[in-house]
Order: C-alpha cells, then sequence, then structure tokens
C-alpha cells in the first residue's frame, strides 16, 4: 500500500486519513499547530447536506450588498485588505452568473449526495455514531416576501432530494416557542444533523486512526518537491519527509502551495465568528436555528449553545475583529428573547473558499503524486467523508464517484 503525508490536521485531513487507513495506506499527519486548530474547532456543528446552494449567486451578490453597508453586519470586506481579497471578489460575482451557478449547483449535489452514503459508513468504522444526532434544523424569516422568496429556493433543493417543511404565523410559534413575535414564518429541514462538538469530534477521530498506522507531526511546511514519482515534503526546522503521494488539506492555507506547485487557485480566508454559551443560555433548545436574512444561526451543542456566522473577506493575518461577535448576540437576544448573554467564549475562524463555493478535491495540475483536498467553505465537516471517499479513489487509481473536472484546480 501507499505511504501518504496528509499536510492539515482538520476534519478534512483526519477524514483522509481515517478513510485510507481503514484501506490500509500508512498515513503521517503534518500538523503546523494542533488538531482541529482552525474552522474544525468552533464551527456551528452541522452536516449540513440540505446546503445544496452555492454561495455564489444573484441573491448573495444583493444580500452583501445591504449587508455590507453595516460596519458590524454579517458580511463585511476589509477596504485595506482589497489588494489581497479584490481578485477573488471578482471572481465570485463572475461565478454567480446563471450558468456556473447552476454548473455549481449540480456538483454541490452530487458531493452532499455522497456525503450522506460515506458519513454513516465512518462513523460505522470509527464507532463515533453517538456524537451525531439528526435534530432537524429551522430556517426563520422575519417578513412574508422573505419567507416567500426562500421557499423558490427550497423548491430548488427539493429537486436534489431534500425534504422540507414549511410553517407561518402562529403554527410557526407553537412548533417554536421562544422566538420574538415578528418573525414571520420559517422552512424545517428535518434531515439536518448535528455533531455534539465538532472540536471533540475530531479529537476522537485522531484518537481513533493514531494506533492504526497514523503519524502525527507537529510542524510547518515550508515547501513540496516531486522527485522520481515520489514527493519530498520539506519542514520547517527539521528534516524533510519523502511520501508516495501528498494530500494538502490545509485549509485557507494551501493556496501558498498549490501556487509553489503552479496551480494559482483563488482561494480566500472568510473569517466567521462565533460565541460559545453555557448550556443555560437556552436549555430548551433542541434544533439548529438559522436567521438566513441576518446571517448567522443558533446551534445547540453538547456542552453549550453557539451563536456565530458572519463573513469577513479579510488577509490570514489580520487581526480578529470580536465586535462582529458582540453584534450576533444582540441580534440573537432580539429574535430569541430567552437567550441567555453572559459567561460566553468568542472566537474567531478562517474557512476557506473558493470563487464558486466549490472545494478543489483532485490532483495538482503538474503533479500528480499531490492531491488537492481544500476550499470547502461552510461545509468543510458536512463534506469531509465525501472528500475522503474522493481520495481514496485518486490514490487507488480507481474510477471518480464525481466527474475530475468539476473540482479539479485547472477550473480556474
Amino acid at each position: 500500500m501507499k505511504d501518504v503525508i496528509v499536510i492539515g490536521g482538520g476534519i478534512i485531513g483526519l477524514c483522509a486519513a481515517e478513510k485510507l487507513v481503514s484501506q490500509g495506506h500508512e498515513v503521517t499527519i503534518i500538523e503546523k499547530d494542533r488538531i482541529a486548530a482552525g474552522a474544525s474547532y468552533g464551527n456551528a456543528a452541522g452536516f449540513a447536506f440540505s446546503e445544496v446552494m452555492p454561495m455564489a449567486s444573484y441573491t448573495t451578490i444583493l444580500q452583501s450588498l445591504r449587508w455590507i453597508m453595516d460596519p458590524a453586519g454579517p458580511f463585511s470586506i476589509i477596504p485595506q485588505d482589497l489588494p489581497y481579497t479584490l481578485n477573488w471578489l471578482i471572481r465570485f460575482a463572475l461565478a454567480s452568473r446563471k450558468s456556473t451557478f447552476e454548473q455549481s449547483l449540480r456538483v454541490q449535489a452530487k458531493l452532499m449526495q455522497l456525503g450522506k452514503t460515506t458519513l454513516p459508513q465512518m462513523l460505522e468504522r470509527t464507532n463515533l455514531d453517538k456524537m451525531v444526532n439528526t435534530t432537524g434544523a429551522l430556517y426563520l424569516y422575519d417578513t412574508k416576501s422573505q419567507y416567500l422568496a426562500a421557499q423558490k429556493s427550497w423548491r430548488l433543493r427539493q429537486k436534489y432530494d431534500v425534504e422540507y417543511e414549511c410553517y407561518q404565523g402562529s403554527e410557526l410559534h407553537r412548533y417554536q416557542p421562544g422566538l420574538a413575535n415578528n418573525i414571520f414564518g420559517g422552512i424545517h429541514s428535518p434531515n439536518f444533523q448535528l455533531v455534539s462538538n465538532p472540536n471533540d469530534f475530531c479529537l476522537a477521530i485522531h484518537k481513533h486512526i493514531q494506533p492504526n498506522a497514523v503519524a502525527t507531526i507537529y510542524h510547518n511546511v515550508v515547501g513540496l518537491t516531486p522527485k522520481e514519482g515520489r514527493v519530498e515534503v520539506a519542514l520547517q526546522g527539521a528534516d524533510s519527509l519523502m511520501a508516495d503521494k501528498v494530500i494538502i488539506a490545509a485549509g485557507p492555507w494551501s493556496g501558498e502551495l498549490s501556487r509553489a506547485l503552479g496551480d494559482n487557485v483563488p482561494l480566500t480566508g472568510e473569517r466567521g465568528y462565533n460565541t460559545t454559551l453555557p448550556k443555560s443560555a437556552l436549555p430548551d433548545l433542541t434544533r439548529t436555528i438559522f436567521f438566513a436574512p441576518h446571517g448567522f444561526v443558533i446551534a445547540p451543542l453538547a456542552d453549550g449553545v453557539r451563536v456565530g456566522g458572519a463573513s469577513e473577506i479579510a488577509r490570514l493575518d489580520r487581526p480578529a475583529n470580536y465586535k462582529r461577535s458582540d453584534a450576533l448576540l444582540r441580534k440573537a437576544k432580539a429574535l430569541v428573547p430567552e437567550l441567555q448573554l453572559t459567561d460566553g467564549e468568542q472566537w474567531m475562524g478562517i474557512r476557506p473558499t473558493t470563487p464558486d463555493t466549490l472545494p478543489v478535491i483532485g490532483t495538482a495540475s503538474r503533479h500528480p503524486n499531490v492531491i488537492y483536498a481544500f476550499g470547502h467553505g461552510h461545509l468543510g465537516l458536512t463534506q469531509a467523508t465525501a472528500t475522503a471517499q474522493l481520495i481514496y479513489e485518486i490514490v487507488s487509481g480507481q474510477k471518480r464517484s464525481i466527474d475530475p473536472d468539476s473540482l479539479s484546480a485547472s477550473r480556474f
């Protein structure tokens, strides 16, 4: 079996390592910080298989133009960072064209279908099924016009086997007590699944695979050099390593490594913010609640209540602006008055996002022994096992479950 190095200890890298180990491969994980150090630590904990709609759309563009006028709103662009982000923003706008949107929708739906198949298989192999529960998710809309407009997108999702139920007025408030009276309607996705805690989930996967031919090295990767059918991985302050295959799953930092290999993937760090409150903040919450027009979510974890969201386009090393977390809490309190806001822990994570909101999964264009697995945006947890399956198919030379061209770096 092949010797594989996985660069990145987040959910994508961990699921790739788990799948490869289950098929007999020897794997080394290289992580520059700690397991689940990035977006895998503090995400909204949802397996959002209903989220087949690409973020790059005319609807998102119009919403963003409104949001951007609010300095603490759910979407922001840092003006002084435009030299780093302008190219991505232009490509994002272009990806919102109807033809690109429809192509992205078809591919996104295939990834979700593959994820729905592969997640239960991974949970069975790792015996972690008790960490994932089907809780459902409720998407809320303030006004009748928002509610009716959202139904159009949900009818489109229905074509891809996404089930939903509609509630409005008093029927909604009976179904989900505790909401502000001015919320007009809601759409419930009954098959939405939630992990008890995303950080704990990552650590549990890592614990499972460590005794099974997996080594973990904590170093920064500074370069990759293909040599005679193998790949040399240069580490900062340590000896280089060699492998038959190398998988780049380093989140937003994957762009630098892929550029050095000749693939100029337009990848940005889309920063999200949240606050994790004690379980007592909203003890009766049993399902995830999305406030779509406001760009945030309230998720019930095993050990707390997480209020998060926002999309901040900025350079990777910009300090966090926790005013965004505060703004999300104020909005959450206004929409769910019973929510208690004390004793929260703030967090900012960086999502690796491509302009067409599809990940890059496939071999480097010039180096077939290097495999890309990054750019999942808001859907890393959701699509991790599907990505792992595709990586296994590449490593083992099998026919791909999804057309490789649709997820390749060369599409840009």
